[in-house]
């Protein structure tokens, strides 16, 4: 058969055809890629060598190693993530007629109280600290850039506190999903393919027409995403906020999108709202996912 990196492009194809969302195509396109280059170090070379021992060494090698980035080891989730989309791949492998191993449908059961625990949501007195401390970065930068990299901490804030929209979510908006007449946010094929309809507050309302028509639209790049910077900037700023910020209860907690989203769904629990528009407004296929807020709030 072809090398690894036409069987990736192939399979990538494959997984567009079959309906898989753009996230999930690149995540296990990615997932792959590792596989192929811990293959080659094994000196497995083509997939005609591919054996069922070599998937299940590969399993091992990854609930075994450590996530460079927190320092221990990598979650459930995550590892569950690689495992399907090696699955995937050896089911396509089939279908392209290869000898290669059956799928083997394994994956790590997710300690539901344990996911709880470790979720821990800002309070909306943080979350106002958070925001106020915004203005007093990048001061050393000149006008234009300090402006830009403030602008999208707020916008940050604005979609994933305000709106509760997951990372791949509010980084696709563009203005057109955006109806000022209705006050609605057009979120368009989220997870599950769901799309949705969130209603703006007036805050809401107000930031998000300060930011089109009063930055966005004086900024000239090769998108028309609200957002005007790439993704690994967005989260490497806001981990700087992170760190600026000098309480210590913030410093203790991990600041994230989706730790804002959690923030969010948390608070209008808090606040009487109902758990099913909750879950509405958060774009939960099912009430289970929502379910944990519960626990959160009781917690």
């Amino acid at each position: 058969m072809q090398n690894y990196n036409a069987i990736q492009e192939q399979y990538i194809f494959w997984l567009d055809t079959l309906g898989f969302t753009e996230k999930t195509v690149s995540n296990y396109g990615n997932r792959v890629n590792e596989f192929f280059n811990w293959l080659t170090l094994q000196n497995i070379t083509t997939v005609n060598q591919l054996q069922q021992n070599h998937v299940t060494a590969f399993f091992s090698y990854q609930e075994n190693r450590t996530d460079s980035k927190l320092k221990g080891s990598l979650s459930a989730s995550y590892l569950n993530d690689y495992f399907s989309a090696i699955d995937k791949l050896l089911e396509f492998l089939h279908q392209m007629g290869a000898s290669a191993p059956v799928p083997t449908n394994y994956r790590i059961s997710i300690d539901n109280d344990e996911r709880v625990r470790k979720i821990e949501p800002f309070t909306t007195h943080e979350i106002t600290q958070l925001r106020a401390t915004i203005d007093e970065l990048y001061t050393d930068r000149d006008h234009e850039q300090r402006e830009l990299k403030q602008q999208q901490l707020h916008l940050v804030f604005i979609l994933h506190y305000g709106c509760g929209l997951r990372m791949s979510e509010g980084y696709k908006l563009t203005a057109k999903d955006l109806n000022f007449n209705r006050r609605t946010i057009f979120i368009k094929q989220g997870k599950n393919y769901k799309d949705r309809i969130i209603p703006m507050s007036d805050a809401i309302y107000n930031a998000l027409q300060n930011y089109v028509y009063n930055f966005r639209n004086f900024i000239r790049c090769g998108h028309d995403r609200l957002f005007v910077q790439q993704q690994i900037t967005l989260a490497k700023d806001l981990k700087h906020l992170h760190t600026y910020c000098q309480n210590e209860s913030i410093k203790q907690k991990r600041l994230s999108f989706h730790v804002l989203r959690h923030s969010i769904a948390t608070h209008l629990l808090q606040n009487g709202m109902p758990i099913e528009n909750i879950s509405k407004f958060l774009g939960h296929s099912s009430l289970t996912s929502t379910q944990i807020y519960t626990h959160i709030v009781n917690r």
